[in-house]
């Protein structure tokens, strides 16, 4: 058996580096009072940018039975992957709000989201993800988040 070593690259501050990735982070903001999350308080904001220009937005959507709820990622992955079958996503921007406000440092999406990120990369090629916070945000590529992910 050989060791191997991955690495991670990703951009870390509070500017981002442009405007158009600031637009993002502020559709997935705008979209926060959507969400359906009168069960944990925690309201997930998505904004999707297709190479076509389209932006599509989505938000999390809880259930009284938890497991049927839709995080706010796939929401917008899902609902892009039938409305623009032929369309690559070029970036998605993630926010994130609790009871008190917007989140402080930004939230990452969980592993069910990641796996759907993974299978758009394969559609249709890595794209750029961006983790919103209001004091700090993160930008990298959506393959960095799933290194290993499921294949058939």
């Amino acid at each position: 058996m050989e060791k191997r070593e991955q690495t991670i690259e990703y951009f870390e501050g509070k500017d981002l580096p442009s405007v158009e990735y600031r637009e993002l982070c502020k559709k997935a903001q705008e979209v926060l009072p959507d969400a359906y999350s009168i069960y944990s308080g925690f309201s997930v904001g998505a904004a999707l940018l297709l190479e076509n220009g389209e932006v599509i937005t989505g938000t999390n959507q809880e259930n009284a039975a938890s497991p049927s709820g839709m995080c706010a990622e796939r929401t917008a992955l899902f609902y892009a992957g039938s409305r623009f079958p032929q369309v690559r996503v070029k970036a998605l921007a993630i926010a994130a709000a609790d009871r008190n406000g917007p989140v402080k440092a930004y939230v990452s999406p969980c592993g069910a989201c990641r796996q759907v990120m993974a299978e758009s990369i394969r559609r249709g090629g890595d794209f750029d993800v961006i983790l919103c916070g209001e004091e700090r945000s993160i930008l990298l590529k959506a393959s960095a988040l799933l290194p290993f992910p499921f294949k058939m």
